[in-house]
């Protein structure tokens, strides 16, 4: 009792000490989905390389939640945000693994959709919110939940976005500011509109702004609103089909812009007006990684239908910027892949180079600047991935949906370092902050540091 108070106590000054220069410093923060601007990086982290849930060789902390929530973990400071739905039959239906099911979970039970704040060391709950209570508008995929978008907060508000079921927002202490309701959200599979998957386009916050994407079956928008008073500030109309992508935020030239993904409508709006600036058409018909700022460029990814590809977008695109038939680059797009883009997972820059992890573990590393494939490497012999990967410090961290954990070492040669088990099924991307990475599993959240 006395070491674990000793470690506590240890950990808590680290954490205060992080606590004064994060202030300062938001891109410490993981205060979204992938943390700071999507980038699914974090440095000077310090994570352990192995790890046993079962002896609990350096586990922190193994909180049990309640229901199924496919959203990622969000932390700011010591606080950690995390969503889900409850009900009598909250995780029926759910199946890992691949296959090419695209029917939908019969649950017509009532939810209760909630927002939860934990002590990010201790794993203690610190406030928990009903956001919602009610039967899902939509149905789900089994691979989905229905509190799959991730909360967005910029340590004064805390933004929770439940498709049909409403986007909320809470001050850091768990009471209600605003509260907005979109209607119903048509997640469907365009071809077959009886094939409901629920919403996952999680909010972010840019500049006292939230920005979301809802691309749904009928009246798709992007739409700008007031963090503070929920006021809209702008909400431009798309002509697109379903999806489930997570917008992003990059500067041109002293202007900042919202870049989205998309198969009819792929493009990039002002994030002050929400005027169009630039759009593309074509890519994977099924979109859902959000897109990667980082050298000048935009990265996109999608795959769907026949194509599947990789673009490199400078970040001075203007206007229509589809590719020629056969084409791979033009004025604006430096490069492209027409083959290769994964349909799950959100890339990741790091240190001039672009990793893509694809559902059957095909991970492929390029030169980010020119396109050049450096490796194409498989993880595991038949696992099925539908987390998208995080880095730490040059190690590359994917979770298969058995909760096998593959640590990569980044760089132009494929090493994996080592293989670490979470005995439990995990279908989310991990989140990191300073000594410890957080894994969220069907069960609950597992949080991993050195011990």
């Amino acid at each position: 009792m006395k070491k674990r108070y000793q470690f506590l106590l240890t950990v808590a000054l680290i954490i205060s000490d992080f606590t004064i220069y994060a202030q300062t410093n938001p891109e410490r923060q993981w205060s979204q989905y992938r943390g700071y601007m999507s980038s699914g990086v974090l440095d000077k982290a310090h994570l352990p390389e192995v790890w046993d849930v079962k002896t609990g060789n350096n586990i922190i902390w193994h909180l049990e939640m309640p229901g199924l929530g496919m959203s990622s973990p969000v932390i700011w400071e010591d606080k950690l945000f995390i969503t889900t739905a409850i009900s009598d039959k909250d995780k029926e239906g759910l199946k890992e693994g691949i296959y090419g099911d695209i029917g939908s979970v019969n649950d017509n039970s009532e939810h209760e959709w909630k927002v939860f704040c934990i002590n990010k060391t201790t794993g203690e709950v610190i406030w928990e919110k009903l956001a919602y209570l009610g039967i899902p508008e939509q149905k789900r995929h089994p691979k989905s939940s229905h509190a799959n978008c991730s909360i967005a907060t910029d340590g004064n508000f805390v933004v929770a976005f439940f498709g049909s079921e409403g986007l909320y927002c809470y001050d850091m202490e768990g009471n209600l500011q605003w509260k907005k309701d979109f209607g119903v959200l048509r997640s469907v599979f365009f071809r077959v509109e009886s094939a409901e998957w629920e919403f996952a386009s999680s909010p972010i916050i840019y500049e006292n702004k939230v920005i979301i994407q809802c691309d749904v079956m009928e009246n798709s928008f992007v739409a700008a609103f007031e963090v503070k008073t929920g006021k809209e500030i702008w909400k431009q109309d798309r002509d697109e089909y379903p999806g489930w992508c997570t917008p992003n935020v990059y500067e041109s030239n002293g202007r900042k812009i919202v870049a989205v993904n998309g198969f009819k409508h792929r493009g990039g709006y002002d994030l002050e007006t929400g005027e169009e600036v630039w759009r593309m058409s074509g890519g994977g018909d099924i979109q859902i990684p959000t897109p990667i700022i980082g050298d000048g460029f935009v990265y996109f990814n999608s795959a769907h239908g026949p194509q599947s590809p990789i673009l490199a977008v400078s970040n001075e695109a203007t206007g229509d910027i589809t590719l020629a038939d056969g084409a791979t680059s033009n004025n604006f797009i430096k490069w492209s892949t027409p083959r290769g883009g994964s349909y799950m997972q959100t890339m990741i820059l790091y240190k001039d180079l672009l990793y893509n992890l694809n559902w059957n573990g095909q991970l492929d590393c390029f030169d980010a600047k020119t396109g050049e494939e450096i490796y194409h490497e498989k993880l595991g012999r038949a696992s099925s991935f539908t987390a998208s990967p995080v880095i730490a410090d040059d190690h590359l961290f994917a979770v298969n949906d058995e909760g096998k954990v593959y640590t990569i070492l980044c760089g132009k040669e494929f090493k994996v370092i080592a293989e670490n088990e979470l005995n439990a099924i995990c279908m989310v991307t991990p989140a990191i902050s300073d000594g410890i990475v957080f894994f969220r599993t069907q069960e609950g959240i597992v949080a991993v540091g050195e011990k």
